[in-house]
């Protein structure tokens, strides 16, 4: 016997536009409105959750003094258009 996922409803009111374009993909993809923006919702917390995860990281690194100085990184990117390219600064 399968097991029934618990579910909530959600309401949300979005422009004419967004809903239009649910709907379209929706046809499109021969799935309901509902499944695209469980779909939709579900990616986005997952970006969300790693932009985090992400931004944490890097306030860690800074906060051990793991960063590289601007002005090395700006000699870096000026220099790939030139025939010698400085190496990625450290």
């Amino acid at each position: 016997m399968a097991s029934t996922a618990k579910t909530r409803s959600v309401t949300a009111h979005v422009p004419i536009e967004l809903a239009e374009r649910v709907d379209e993909i929706s046809n499109r993809l021969d799935r309901s409105k509902n499944w695209i923006v469980k779909q939709a919702l579900a990616a986005w917390l997952d970006q969300e959750e790693e932009r985090d995860r992400l931004t944490r990281e890097a306030l860690t690194d800074v906060d051990a003094g793991r960063v590289i100085d601007h002005q090395a990184v700006q000699a870096w990117a000026d220099s790939l258009s030139t025939d010698t390219p400085l190496p990625v600064p450290r």
